[in-house]
């Protein structure tokens, strides 16, 4: 095994018989633990890192130390188990309904960025390349946190592993929030509603800074006071410089230059659903027929009327293996549950009737499974006419998106988290629910912007046929007069995982955001009035929507298992 330095907090290492490296002993609080991490990234010897609080007894074992290092990721803690859920709560008024905002049960492997250093594994090049413990915070928690978080979304592959504790009937003694701090205040006292706020500008911004105060004191998480003087330190401190990312897209590349060498085999189900869009349809059938890996089947569920309907798909496109199916009554997920109880092929790689792909998507989406060993493969879609990506989409790291038209995934995931709700049939975000139950359940999900399509976002057909993604957040942003506003789905979906008042923090994001848009001075302007004048009937619509997305909830979920395969 790999040489690990063990840093230990509040407790005596000297007769402790490690074995695997250094014993860095240091205080509990934010300062030393700081010093001893930048010590070991500037000049330790050793290519990962132990951080481990005394008062929990033992470190875990070294076997099992060298088992998680082997895997290739990057940071292993158990955050979760020692109460760092749902922290820093000012979050939930930036982040209402974000993926990874929800916590995973606590005795569930799973992803998650809310570490906590009492116990945690890390590579020591995540240190040198992301940084560590950030200065100017007063709490060792919030400050890692800050630390987790920026991790993860600069491409660290991080998992929340409760074993590290030992068995989950030996609970870990619990501390206070705050007792390992700079300045040993507690959870309710201005340190750490200081970095509350700071864990906002630096994650997220000073844009962001006013409104999570705002909504602090909005919604009373401490007296007006405190958060005014809190808010009024962090908003005069300097910008901090994002870091560059663990893994640059170049390290991400799933094909070798020379050759395709053989790729364990895998067989492949590429699942598409087509409602009216044939033209695009038959682009996307004859690309998959040139793969540099072929697909073990292509599995079509077409619901097209049956006076619009063609037929002689299998004879158009002899080099597939084309399988297709019939649904007199269309729907997004009904369809997709239905040829995945047909898939026979070890993975599925969903894509959308619209889409254009590469001669080597297979081939990409394969590798990237192997190398990693991901459960979920994502890729990115360059949509006709929207411009570039937004960043977070530029950079190989750990997805908090699942989307179908341009992700595989191992067949054995989804026996755990079951197949798409039927709530979603004819609205959006089915895609969104089922990533967020893949993701709870512990699946791997990785993305890598190296894997990509070309999405028409065809005018017709789809999801177009219900009526439903008529209006965009891109184009809404664009035209003075449409607003992009949360549906009945985006509401169910954030009251199936997150607390009520965060999906209502999520509607308030969504009614102040429609003040903003693109173009010119009088162009925001003009837009920022009709916004201001409809800001009634918006609040009616989301209000509505609200009561329907509730109602929903007494009728859904409805999620199919996998069960037996269908001819």
């Amino acid at each position: 095994m790999e040489g690990v330095r063990l840093i230990l907090l509040d407790g005596g290492g000297d007769s402790l018989d490690w074995g695997a490296g250094q014993v860095v002993t240091v205080g509990g609080n934010l300062a030393s633990v700081r010093s001893a991490l930048d010590d070991w990234g500037a000049s330790g010897s050793e290519p990962a890192a132990l951080c481990w609080d005394a008062t929990l007894g033992r470190p875990p074992g070294l076997q099992l130390i060298g088992e998680l290092l082997a895997t290739g990721w990057d940071v292993w803690h158990a955050g979760l188990r020692l109460g760092m859920g749902g922290r820093p709560h000012i979050l939930a008024s930036v982040t209402p309904t974000w993926m990874l905002q929800a916590d995973p049960n606590p005795e569930v492997e799973a992803t998650s960025w809310r570490l906590s250093l009492r116990a945690c594994l890390v590579r020591r090049e995540v240190v040198m390349r992301l940084g560590g413990l950030p200065s100017g915070f007063r709490t060792l928690e919030i400050a890692g946190l800050e630390m987790g978080h920026r991790w993860i979304r600069h491409g660290a592959r991080m998992r929340h592993v409760p074993g590290l504790l030992g068995p989950s009937d030996a609970a870990p003694p619990s501390r206070v929030a705050g007792e390992i701090s700079g300045n040993g205040v507690g959870a309710a006292n201005e340190g750490e509603v200081e970095d509350a706020l700071r864990f906002v500008r630096r994650r997220h911004g000073r844009r962001w800074l006013g409104w999570a105060a705002f909504r602090a004191v909005w919604t009373r998480q401490a007296p007006f006071r405190k958060w005014l003087r809190a808010w009024w330190r962090v908003r005069r401190e300097p910008s901090v410089p994002a870091p560059p990312p663990l893994r640059q897209p170049a390290q991400c590349e799933s094909v070798p230059e020379q050759g395709v060498p053989d790729v364990p085999g895998r067989g492949v189900t590429v699942l598409i659903p087509t409602v009216d869009r044939y033209p695009y349809l038959k682009v996307l059938l004859g690309q998959l027929g040139k793969q540099t890996l072929p697909v073990k089947e292509v599995v079509v569920v077409d619901q097209t009327r049956v006076e619009r309907r063609e037929t002689s798909w299998v004879e158009a496109f002899p080099e597939l293996p084309l399988r297709v199916v019939t649904l007199e009554v269309p729907g997004q997920c009904s369809s997709r549950n239905r040829g995945l109880r047909m898939a026979t092929g070890e993975m599925v790689l969903f894509l959308d009737d619209d889409d254009e792909v590469g001669p080597d998507l297979v081939e990409r989406h394969l590798r990237h499974l192997d190398r990693t060993g991901a459960g979920v493969s994502c890729g990115v879609a360059d949509e006709v006419g929207a411009g570039p990506l937004p960043p977070e989409f530029r950079l190989a790291r750990m997805s908090d998106v699942f989307p179908t038209n341009n992700t595989m995934i191992r067949r054995e995931v989804l026996e755990r988290s079951g197949l798409f709700d039927l709530a979603y049939d004819r609205g959006q975000r089915a895609d969104g629910d089922l990533g967020m139950r893949l993701y709870l359940s512990g699946a791997k999900m990785l993305l890598d912007p190296t894997i990509s399509v070309l999405h028409h976002h065809a005018p017709a057909g789809g999801l177009r046929t219900h009526g439903a993604r008529v209006v965009t957040r891109a184009g809404s942003r664009r035209r003075l007069f449409q607003r992009h506003l949360a549906s009945v789905w985006d509401i169910y979906r954030g009251l199936r995982y997150f607390p009520r008042n965060e999906v209502r923090e999520m509607l308030w994001i969504n009614a102040v955001g429609t003040l903003s848009g693109e173009g010119g001075g009088w162009r925001r302007a003009l837009r920022m009035v009709l916004a201001l004048v409809s800001l009634p009937h918006t609040v009616w619509v989301l209000h509505r929507r609200w009561t329907e997305a509730n109602d929903m909830l007494g009728r859904f979920p409805q999620i199919p298992q996998t069960g037996e395969r269908e001819e």
